[in-house]
């Protein structure tokens, strides 16, 4: 059972914020331009945008969150200096199944492989299964992102579902992954300490 007193958006290092519609646009415009960052977080083509386009990006994201009462958006910032280094989203919820699919990215290259991920992983789990109550997750991958697959399963994700040869990059056909994690698997690691 999770804590009323536990922590919801913050962690050691991070904390989920809202959009800031003026200061965001700028930083991830310039994630946009990082090939590395798009193709890890995104399975759709890519390309760069500008500062306008991702405000409307924003503005779409929101009108979704209001509307369709199935997203959830959060800004990853770093504590120390409270600036933008990531997103987080829980998306696609089915409530009446309890399912939700999650997604996250740490944006410039400075700020990966700090420990960022994993915070902010335990943090969307927490407020996943803690706070919206689902009954599982899952989570999406391209086979050639190794870190997002070894993070996913380091918090007792399963491998559900390989569609083999899926996604074209590079002149290359990926497979794309599927992990899952349910409620009581996540309780469980809870119990234990492990989460």
């Amino acid at each position: 059972m999770l804590a009323i007193q536990s922590q919801l958006f913050e962690a050691q290092d991070v904390r989920f914020g809202p959009i800031d519609h003026e200061a965001h646009p700028d930083i991830e415009s310039k994630w946009t331009h990082d090939a590395e960052f798009m193709r890890l977080m995104e399975l759709a083509p890519v390309h760069p945008l500008s500062p306008a386009m991702v405000k409307k990006q924003y503005e779409s994201i929101e009108k979704k969150m209001e509307e369709d009462k199935n997203m959830f958006y959060f800004t990853i910032r770093a504590r120390e200096d409270d600036r933008l280094i990531g997103k987080a989203v829980v998306e696609w919820i089915d409530w009446t199944s309890g399912n939700g699919f999650i997604r996250l990215g740490i944006g410039a290259e400075i700020d990966r492989r700090k420990g960022y991920g994993s915070q902010t992983l335990r943090l969307l789990l927490r407020y996943s299964f803690g706070e919206l109550n689902l009954y599982r997750v899952t989570a999406v991958v391209p086979a050639y992102n190794e870190g997002a697959m070894r993070l996913f399963q380091k918090f007792g994700f399963m491998e559900e579902v390989r569609r083999r040869k899926a996604l074209h990059r590079d002149g290359e056909f990926w497979d794309i992954v599927s992990f899952g994690l349910l409620n009581s698997e996540w309780q469980e690691q809870q119990n234990n300490g492990r989460g």
